[in-house]
């Protein structure tokens, strides 16, 4: 396996010298951002696929530092009710799939995305419950004319350019949240899709991410992994639930916070889970992403790097056992 990261916490930093910074820490990898939400101040599609020069840049900032370019992340809704807001995400994704092509990336991280309820919606429906019977429903609406057809024709655009990896991050607000819904989307769509595996969003959720990645990856479906952590209140749990909308600053009263790796939860949990991503064959990067609004981007990140470095296991799976 490798350590990586998702270079968006450093967009106030050059491109060249964050992978300098990174590559002094020890990582081998980089996720960058280009669209969506994770924004384009590393890698501006529009910018690289109209300028020879800039894309030759772009490119050598890497050959040059030796990190390897993990992927490109273009986290978006393209699905989104409001058209205007769909254009943007489907535009920026097209755009990410298109340099992909030029730059022999095989891997895009995205969202599934969430539509509304229908066609006359303003904003996504997130549904979390079968009854009443409306949210079936809109269920149906979501996935059958909505989801799944568009899907079908980004995996097809996607294909004949070379990617071969679409990744969803699970991520709740967006249809695909569970390994239940990425395997759903996957038989639907085809073997192109599969999982970005952010534990962080499964830990509030009530899911074992050790489980969950044994699950999707007997499907082979786990093509990228966000090294990120969550922490659980359990006063503010206990008494609320897990579902929350105050917002993530307000961190003492939310029952869940995101953290850096290693204090959501203990060191064997994250071995448990890179040992299970060992066992199905998982054999790519780490890729740290740092939403931790307790600490500094770059406290966040070296305290992940450190950390994850003691739970990784590094060489290559042994050929026999001696002892056996």
């Amino acid at each position: 396996m490798k350590l990586g990261v998702l270079t968006v916490p450093f967009g106030d930093m050059p491109l060249y010298d964050t992978l300098k910074y990174i590559k002094s820490l020890g990582l081998e990898a980089a996720e960058i951002g280009c669209g969506g939400f994770p924004g384009k101040a590393h890698c501006d599609p529009e910018k690289l696929l109209s300028d020879k020069d800039a894309l030759d840049s772009f490119r050598k900032a890497f050959d040059d530092t030796g990190i390897e370019l993990s992927a490109l992340s273009c986290h978006g809704n393209a699905v989104h009710p409001d058209r205007a807001t769909a254009k943007k995400f489907n535009d920026d994704f097209v755009n990410a799939v298109l340099l992909a092509e030029k730059l022999g990336v095989k891997k895009l991280i995205t969202f599934s995305g969430c539509p509304g309820d229908s066609e006359t919606s303003k904003h996504p429906n997130w549904v979390t419950c079968p009854w009443p019977d409306d949210f079936l429903e809109i269920l149906d609406y979501q996935w059958n004319k909505v989801l799944i057809p568009y899907w079908c024709d980004m995996a097809e655009f996607a294909s004949k350019r070379g990617i071969t990896q679409i990744a969803f991050e699970m991520h709740p607000g967006f249809c695909v949240y569970n390994p239940e819904t990425m395997l759903r989307i996957r038989r639907a769509v085809g073997d192109i899709l599969g999982a970005n595996f952010d534990p962080s969003h499964l830990f509030w959720q009530g899911i074992d991410p050790v489980e969950a990645i044994r699950v999707l990856g007997r499907e082979k479906a786990i093509f990228h992994f966000h090294a990120k952590d969550t922490r659980i209140d359990r006063t503010n749990t206990a008494v609320n639930g897990v579902l929350d909308t105050k917002h993530y600053s307000d961190e003492i009263n939310r029952s869940w916070v995101f953290r850096s790796v290693g204090y959501g939860n203990d060191m064997q949990t994250w071995r448990d889970m890179i040992s299970m991503l060992r066992l199905v064959g998982y054999d790519h990067v780490l890729s740290i992403e740092h939403e931790d609004s307790l600490m500094t981007s770059r406290e966040g990140f070296e305290k992940a790097v450190y950390f994850l470095k003691q739970a990784m296991i590094k060489e290559e799976k042994p050929t026999g056992m001696f002892w056996a």
